[in-house]
């Protein structure tokens, strides 16, 4: 397997609240599931910045997909977004327009042919289990389903890693069981996918590689689930 990602000494520093992550290294191979955990203000949020390059780092160098933070021009990362599925917690949906029509968006700015974009978002919706949503409104969905949208949207120029930031944090149990077992299926194919969590349950059950965060520091990177109980 090759690699998709890797963090090299990776530190990323803010003027006013100090260091957020210190020499994080890691490397994430083509097709792995890997979550992400840790207390609130661990640094799971900045780390999943730098993978997508919303930030730079202080230090160190993060690779994705062959791009390089030391040396990739700003005006390059779009043709590297293209490239990543990113889902959040709050599902950030487009709420005048309908499920087919958010699923479009993404694929019109990325230049689909108009010809390609209907069948596309079609087998998007089939996939994540809501062919029968395609003209309902985001407010006319549960949490769980608005979540399934999200997550066709992110797929929708077939991305090689999907960041997904917390993205049960906002549902019940089992929405969240509903919607891992679509992140699993979605591994399954081929995408590499890093998932932070607060939910230690969740990474006990699936025996998956975890990497815990403690202060911006790796206090922990492998798939030991008998450490995590002992939080719980």
């Amino acid at each position: 397997m090759s690699g998709v990602l890797r963090l090299d000494a990776a530190t990323k520093e803010y003027p006013r609240t100090g260091v957020a992550l210190k020499d994080v290294s890691f490397e994430v191979q083509k097709g792995e599931f890997v979550f992400l955990t840790g207390a609130s203000g661990s640094g799971k949020s900045t780390l999943l910045k730098l993978l997508s390059f919303a930030e730079r780092p202080t230090r160190g160098e993060v690779k994705v997909s062959g791009f390089s933070s030391a040396t990739l021009r700003d005006g390059d990362i779009p043709q590297l977004r293209r490239r990543l599925g990113i889902v959040f917690q709050d599902f950030r949906l487009l709420t005048d327009r309908t499920v087919e029509a958010n699923i479009a968006f993404a694929l019109e700015v990325t230049g689909t042919p108009a010809a390609a974009i209907s069948p596309k978002v079609g087998r998007l919706l089939t996939q994540v289990g809501l062919a029968s949503k395609a003209t309902a409104m985001p407010h006319e969905l549960s949490g769980g389903e608005q979540q399934r949208v999200a997550i066709a949207r992110a797929l929708a120029n077939d991305p090689f890693l999907l960041l997904a930031d917390e993205p049960t944090g906002n549902l019940d149990e089992r929405a969240t069981r509903g919607i891992v077992q679509l992140l699993r299926e979605i591994n399954a194919l081929g995408t590499a996918v890093i998932m932070a969590t607060h939910d230690l349950s969740l990474i006990m059950r699936s025996g998956y590689r975890y990497i815990e965060l403690e202060r911006g520091d790796v206090l922990y990177d492998g798939t030991d689930a008998r450490r995590l109980a002992r939080h719980q």
